[in-house]
């Protein structure tokens, strides 16, 4: 019984990893050229701008690919300037999604302060305020299965002793 448990969760598991790598569809717009994909984002307005990463290329200064990757998420990356501005990226996501150094800005630009990256993989998931960390997501969803494993194992205990 405890090894079909295991099975399970690490079928579970290489599917939620396999599908999450593959087709994501992200909303690519900045608030530079379009103020409207600032923090007001509507995502109704941006429909069109809901894109297959499949077929973006990833950024040019983004020198650490060998060849070119699959997008593995979105991102959202907030960057603010020395001179007061901020301004909103949203794009697709290169890279391994635990490090985020597909979080890089160009390097090209100036009076860059700092900036923040929020990085997802659902679909359009980059069009909402604020995104979830994947971290809290996957430290829950194995608590569950924990929590769940080790109370089928005392109902088998018990039926079967």
């Amino acid at each position: 019984m405890v090894s079909f448990v295991r099975n399970l969760l690490c079928l579970t598991i290489l599917a939620v990893f396999s599908s999450t790598g593959y087709a994501i569809h992200c909303y690519i717009c900045d608030s530079v050229s379009n103020p409207k994909c600032g923090e007001n984002f509507k995502v109704k307005e941006f429909e069109s701008n809901l894109i297959d990463c499949n077929r973006v290329a990833p950024a040019r200064y983004l020198s650490y690919f060998s060849q070119r990757p699959k997008a593995t998420a979105c991102k959202k990356q907030t960057v603010k300037f020395f001179s007061g501005d901020q301004k909103i990226i949203r794009g697709c996501y290169f890279g391994d999604v635990s490090n985020k150094q597909g979080c890089q800005l160009d390097p090209n630009l100036n009076g860059v302060e700092g900036f923040d990256c929020d990085v997802c993989t659902k679909d359009g998931c980059n069009g909402s305020e604020s995104l979830t960390p994947i971290g809290g997501a996957i430290i829950l969803f194995f608590g569950v299965v924990r929590l769940l494993a080790t109370r089928l194992l005392e109902v088998s205990l018990t039926v079967f002793p």
